[in-house]
């Protein structure tokens, strides 16, 4: 099984939702890239992956094109950017899915209302995942 997870930047809900994907089974293929990916990660991002218990400090920002001429069972933008881009996705793929989420890097606020925005997201990203873990990709291993 392999999922290819796509967001805008490759910097934070990819990251995220690739982490908790990879760690809910490491012997699925799982892999994240950018539609203009940033080339770093967002530290808060790993920092808040860190207290759920899920390293992605290893992981790269790439971007799709690393991805286009590969087979996919599916591939699942977390974000309205890379889902307006990504039809342009010439990639083999089974499964096409959207599966949004706020961007906690454009939280203004005080420093406690960024953190929890930050929380917020990835929890429902973990939530978002392990749903469609539970539903498409296990029923199928």
């Amino acid at each position: 099984m392999k999922v290819l997870i796509l967001c805008t930047g490759n910097s934070c809900r990819s990251q995220m939702a690739h982490g908790f994907l990879q760690s809910f089974n490491p012997n699925i293929t799982v892999c994240s890239a950018g539609t203009q990916a940033s080339g770093k990660l967002n530290e808060k991002a790993v920092a808040v992956m860190k207290e759920a218990g899920v390293d992605i400090s290893h992981h790269t920002s790439d971007q799709v094109d690393k991805y286009l001429n590969d087979q996919w069972d599916y591939v699942i933008t977390v974000c309205g950017g890379a889902n307006e881009a990504c039809p342009a996705f010439l990639g083999n793929v089974k499964h096409r899915l959207h599966i949004g989420f706020d961007d906690p890097s454009h939280a203004v606020g005080t420093a406690e209302f960024i953190d929890s925005e930050y929380i917020r997201v990835r929890d429902e990203i973990k939530e978002a995942f392990w749903r469609f873990y539970m539903q498409e990709i296990k029923p199928n291993l």
